[in-house]
């Protein structure tokens, strides 16, 4: 799932007041409430790029943590049916 509006602009500021859809989604729908300094449209944008990476990046790592414990429990000589019943 897509880095949303909200999350970019908790990241930026978690304190922020603010509304906006997240079925909309879009920079230009968000109302800034109790005095919250409005956060630019590039700041929010160049954010959701920089969580959508971090999460691409997180996701991927764990898919090498898990082939790596994968290969070290085969190396240790269990089968692969063993390693595969150990994971459930």
């Amino acid at each position: 799932m897509a880095i949303n509006i909200e999350e970019a602009v908790l990241a930026i500021n978690p304190d922020a007041a603010f509304s906006c859809s997240p079925a909309d989604n879009k920079y230009e729908h968000i109302v800034w409430r109790d005095g919250t300094s409005p956060i630019s449209k590039a700041d929010v944008e160049a954010k959701m790029v920089e969580l959508e990476e971090a999460k691409t990046n997180a996701e991927a790592q764990e898919a090498t943590d898990k082939a790596n414990a994968n290969q070290k429990l085969l190396d240790l000589g269990l089968s692969q049916a063993e390693v595969d019943a150990f994971k459930k």
